[in-house]
């Protein structure tokens, strides 16, 4: 006891103990944020270890290493390391192979977390920062994949820096500053490898690093987000304690993570740079794709028609400038935005700590497909010459079909989904009404035939009664009116002074255009049960 008083005087050891014992709910979608920091674990480890033999360097040399068709050949200092880890050094293609995997699966972690977090409203408050530091985190990992993926400077990735270029130019004014400035000179210069290497291995991994290790803390401090169900509310965490029930299933699923990029690695060959050659200006190599998660800004560059303005004597480069520049601009903005804009919409400003069943949310769960339709979309056209290919179809008409059905798809798939979520609501407000159909069928004594029900248990009931979303924002009848409040007792209002009254009412319309086909169907049910349970 005393060696422990000593050492809780000089560090934070009874804290410690408390921290090991805080609860995190076991659901599976709580994995993929898990899965996604240990393929970046593994992604560090492996790095490492490719530094150490890796030459970021475009000197031309002649290569004369264990590869016979490119014996001879001229490339870059870059490109014969790479070659040199592939066939040379021991275990070398395993270890290229396990990083490039780790990455993809790093970046489709992400991206399937956001998108549990989206469909679940675990970015209300108080977590609209965690949403923030979780974009910025996805947009580090593209610019970190980009890097990755360029580094080897064979055709394949020069093919994709000859497109990064062209998207540099097109900014107006600046274009061919912001060229000059990345590739030190004219194109292709000598200086990008070097910069891109820097960025790879020290500036956006130390990003990634402190964001990740923020994103973590604000877990910790906020709570974690739960399921509804008996005994879970606002006010505590029911789950697993860290240690050593979370602490022992999450180094399992570590294992199994290395385990399967390992797997893959030894198995499954990818980006095999040998294949293509070195990178030269005047060549570019047939059907090159970019990685999965540069597929979409390909497909926006292969559908915008060739529009161009020239103003002034400057030649303006619509088809390059609004898909490769315009379009990720404001579809990041929105995805930083869109919790803001939400608790502006609905008014709801009380902290949430229960995730949402996506068809209690039927507008936001519609506008999540609609955005991955438009995502779905532009990545299959960012393959519209293979797809042609392989199918034996004209490259024009794929390239118009993916055109209607970037501005078609998504409309029919909001309305699509907001119906389902509703149709799903209606059945659960009848299963709450008249129970759970059996399979039985009764005859009356009438001569008719009805189904025989049983009551839904308590949880089932639990869970079905917590969706239900707050009402529309009321009207304001006049431009003075007081601005409602709503949950949590904050006030809501509009802008003060003349533009109020409109600000307001079309704060109102987009509130019932949230809400308003819900009420109907939450107004009959009973009240909800109060949670029992202790607080954990």
């Amino acid at each position: 006891m005393a060696a422990a008083d000593r050492a809780d005087g000089r560090l934070p050891v009874s804290e410690g103990g408390r921290l090991l014992r805080k609860a995190f709910p076991d659901h599976w979608s709580f994995l993929l944020g898990e899965i996604a920091l240990y393929g970046f674990v593994v992604l560090l480890l492996t790095g490492v270890w490719l530094t150490l033999f890796f030459q970021p360097s475009t000197t031309e040399v002649v290569y004369h290493g264990s590869y016979v068709p490119l014996q001879g050949v001229s490339m870059t200092q870059a490109y014969a390391s790479t070659l040199e880890i592939s066939f040379d050094v021991r275990g070398g293609l395993l270890m290229r192979q396990l990083h490039h995997w780790a990455a993809v699966v790093f970046l489709a972690a992400i991206g399937v977390h956001l998108l549990r977090v989206f469909f679940t409203g675990a970015f209300r408050r108080p977590r609209e920062a965690n949403w923030v530091i979780g974009v910025t985190l996805f947009v580090l990992a593209l610019a970190e994949g980009f890097a990755g993926y360029s580094l080897p400077d064979d055709l394949l990735s020069g093919t994709g820096l000859r497109i990064a270029q062209g998207i540099m130019l097109s900014v107006p004014l600046v274009g061919t500053y912001l060229s000059m400035f990345a590739f030190g000179g004219e194109y292709p210069g000598e200086d990008l490898i070097p910069r891109l290497y820097a960025l790879h291995i020290l500036l956006l991994p130390g990003l990634l690093l402190a964001l990740v290790a923020l994103h973590l803390i604000l877990v910790f401090h906020l709570k974690h987000t739960q399921w509804a169900g008996r005994g879970r509310t606002r006010r505590n965490v029911v789950g697993k304690p860290m240690f050593p029930q979370f602490a022992a299933g999450s180094s399992g699923l570590f294992l199994m993570v290395f385990g399967v990029l390992a797997l893959l690695a030894g198995v499954a060959q990818i980006n095999p740079v040998w294949a293509y050659g070195p990178y030269r200006a005047d060549v570019v190599s047939t059907g090159s794709q970019p990685d999965w998660y540069m597929g979409f800004l390909e497909g926006a560059l292969r559908l915008v028609p060739p529009w161009e303005t020239v103003v002034a004597g400057h030649t303006v480069m619509w088809n390059v400038l609004l898909p490769a520049v315009v379009l990720p601009g404001a579809l990041f903005a929105v995805l930083y935005a869109y919790p803001f804009f939400e608790r502006w919409v609905t008014g709801d400003r009380g902290e949430q700590h229960l995730c949402d069943r996506p068809r209690d949310m039927p507008v936001r769960t519609g506008l999540g497909v609609a955005a991955l339709c438009f995502y779905a979309v532009l990545l299959a056209a960012g393959g519209n010459d293979i797809l042609a290919h392989v199918f034996d179809v004209s490259l024009n008409l794929l390239t118009w079909v993916f055109r209607v059905a970037l501005v078609v798809l998504p409309p029919v798939a909001f309305m699509t989904t907001k119906r389902i979520c509703l149709a799903l609501r209606e059945r659960d407000a009848e299963r709450l009404a008249e129970g759970e159909e059996t399979g039985r069928v009764r005859q009356t004594l009438a001569g008719g035939y009805t189904a025989d029900h049983e009551p839904l248990d308590e949880e089932r009931r639990y869970v079905l009664r917590s969706g239900r979303p707050p009402a529309p924002l009321a009207l304001p009848e006049r431009a003075g009116a007081a601005p409602p409040e709503r949950e949590g007792g904050a006030r809501e209002g509009g802008a003060r002074g003349g533009a109020a009254p409109r600000v307001r009412r079309l704060r109102s319309a987009l509130s019932s255009w949230y809400y308003g086909d819900l009420v109907d169907v939450e107004e009959d049910r009973e009240p909800e049960p109060s949670a029992g349970g202790p607080g954990r």
